[in-house]
């Protein structure tokens, strides 16, 4: 199966829209074989309201698994941005890191299990090549409330 296959299988679609930024930065930058994917919120892309398919603080306004489906919104709208550059998800070689914020009180502990989402995802999606380091954080707010914002290096 096609990296775009398992996407589909696990009920998720690929947005077909171009990537654009929320502000004042640009949704990727490619040096040599490394693609920077900016920080991806779980945003319907294929909306121009910029709606948000979860909002508000994990722990107290959204729970853990919700949170990890959030981080899988994320992945496929990373995933999106890389498949209008490359043409083919099959092009990828390695995830190489994400970085993965979760919106929080201070009391919240469990940003590892969160990020989960996204990293289970990502080793569904590519097997062994989707293995990749990474940084969980707490912040006390991300952009339009969302629970989660992820970033993603990605060798091409």
């Amino acid at each position: 199966m096609t990296p775009e296959e398992k996407i589909e299988s696990l009920n998720f679609v690929m947005p077909n829209t171009k990537p654009k930024a929320l502000g004042s930065y640009i949704p990727y930058v490619r040096v040599g074989n490394l693609v920077f994917i900016s920080g991806q919120i779980p945003i319907n892309l294929e909306s121009t309201a910029n709606e948000l398919q979860f909002k508000g603080k994990v722990g107290t306004q959204l729970s853990i698994e919700d949170a990890q489906k959030a981080c899988k919104v994320c992945c496929v709208n990373a995933l999106s941005i890389l498949k209008n550059l490359i043409g083919d998800l099959e092009k990828v070689k390695r995830i190489v890191k994400i970085t993965g914020y979760v919106n929080c009180d201070e009391s919240f502990t469990d940003h590892p299990k969160v990020l989960n989402g996204a990293s289970d995802f990502l080793n569904e999606i590519f097997g062994e090549i989707g293995r990749h380091t990474r940084v969980a954080v707490g912040v006390n707010s991300l952009p339009l409330n969302s629970p989660v914002e992820i970033d993603f290096i990605i060798e091409i």
